[in-house]
């Protein structure tokens, strides 16, 4: 009887560690690609013909989800600067607003992305000017040793932003994986 309570009490224990180990990986996948503001991030994905997960792999190139963050002038969660929030706000027809708020954030974050998606036709283009400035993106697509057509960058000068290109692209895949 000792060695069949035994073999039980091995085979709950290699139970619980396979459930201890598969929960640890998610909570893990969770840290490393956090989702909040899902619900707003769905709304305003929506309002603006965007993919959601394309609009958290921003989220997550930009602030890593952390709504107070700041990267030199730019802020929040889709990291704008105070000249690109009220253009868009403007454009939204919003006179009172905290674009450091993250809905707002997000609001005027999708409704820039959008405008950038409709401007370049081209998601790493609009993404490129995301980062890196419309007036850097607009040289680089007139000059022939960045762009061979005009609208898509074949080489992109600032590494930041070819390597911002790069883990949008990336973050954007695995969201699209996470939640399939």
């Amino acid at each position: 009887m000792g060695r069949y309570i035994k073999i039980f009490l091995a085979a709950v224990a290699i139970i619980i560690a396979i459930v201890g180990m598969k929960s640890g990986y998610d909570t893990g996948k969770q840290v490393t690609y956090p989702v909040a503001y899902g619900d707003w991030i769905m709304k305003y994905s929506a309002k603006n013909d965007l993919d959601p997960f394309l609009v958290m792999a921003v989220i997550k190139q930009e602030s890593n989800f952390v709504p107070e963050a700041h990267s030199g002038y730019a802020g929040g969660l889709m990291q704008l600067t105070p000249e690109t929030a009220r253009w868009n706000a403007k454009e939204l027809g919003i006179s009172d607003y905290d674009y450091m708020d993250p809905e707002t954030n997000i609001k005027l974050g999708c409704h820039y992305l959008k405008y950038l998606l409709i401007h370049y036709g081209n998601i790493d283009t609009a993404l490129a000017a995301y980062n890196g400035g419309m007036g850097n993106v607009n040289s680089w697509l007139s000059s022939d040793e960045c762009s061979s057509d005009g609208v898509t960058l074949d080489y992109i000068p600032f590494p930041e932003t070819r390597n911002y290109v790069v883990k949008v692209n990336g973050y954007w895949e695995y969201y699209r994986e996470l939640y399939k």
